[in-house]
């Protein structure tokens, strides 16, 4: 049965989309199955593997209202073993749809169950909020890997989105663990950065990965191309840090 990780962070442009759509590159090419699920309205993750979000028949939006089941949407990805439940801008107007639905914080976690059992990981792109989609995004997870940009307002929201987990712990989902917060966009030549990586190693109350994403031009190339940073430039920095990051999560599941 998978794991199920959701990538979180209430603040945008932290490399959320980033983290989701690369991890789950490297666990699949480490020999795992993975499905990415988009999350986002915004379909960032969607388009970053190649797919045209307004071109699709039917999205992750028509699996959470309950029309579709979730095996008619998966995609498969240009690298075995990867799949994805596509995001559209349709699912924009699911919050509103799902708002007066008995356990609608549930829906994603019901949806999931019906194929959890096919793969390794499953792997989740939050939207940059904590409406009803990031909290569906929350229940559905066994842990979440929060990305902290190294930069000034690294911590802004930071103690929002703990104190939202601990809420769903309380309230909906008391297994959810955090897996970690990820260092991401660090620039070693800058004294900011720096002092901020420490200041989230001293601070941060759960763990912190030991592997950081550098701040990487091939990165912000990739979804552009509709690539992984695997495909797009595997000898990159980005692509370093994303394997190491891929085989961090596998070593500590084998002390869990």
């Amino acid at each position: 049965m998978a794991k199920i990780i959701s990538i979180c962070n209430r603040k945008g442009g932290v490399g959320k989309t980033t983290t989701a759509v690369n991890l789950a590159a490297y666990l699949a090419a480490l020999g795992k199955y993975v499905l990415l699920v988009d999350l986002d309205p915004q379909a960032n993750a969607t388009s970053g593997i190649g797919l045209s979000p307004e071109y699709l028949e039917k999205s992750i939006y028509h699996s959470l209202i309950g029309e579709t089941h979730p095996k008619e949407i998966i995609k498969k990805t240009r690298i075995f073993g990867y799949d994805i439940i596509p995001s559209s801008f349709d699912l924009a107007g699911a919050t509103v749809e799902l708002v007066g639905l008995e356990n609608r914080e549930y829906n994603l976690l019901k949806l999931l169950d019906k194929v959890r059992l096919n793969y390794d990981y499953i792997i989740i792109d939050c939207p940059p909020s904590l409406e009803l989609l990031t909290i569906n995004g929350l229940v559905a997870a066994d842990e979440v890997i929060i990305p902290v940009q190294c930069e000034y307002h690294s911590f802004e929201g930071l103690s929002q989105l703990l104190e939202a987990i601990n809420l769903i712990r309380e309230n909906l989902q008391g297994d959810l663990k955090v897996a970690g917060a990820l260092l991401t966009m660090y620039d070693g030549s800058v004294k900011l950065a720096k002092d901020i990586r420490r200041g989230v190693r001293k601070n941060f109350p759960e763990y912190v990965f030991k592997t950081v994403i550098p701040k990487d031009i091939k990165l912000a190339e990739a979804p552009a191309f509709g690539k992984t940073i695997l495909q797009h430039d595997f000898n990159s920095d980005g692509a370093r840090a994303y394997l190491q990051l891929a085989k961090e999560i596998l070593n500590l599941e084998k002390y869990e």
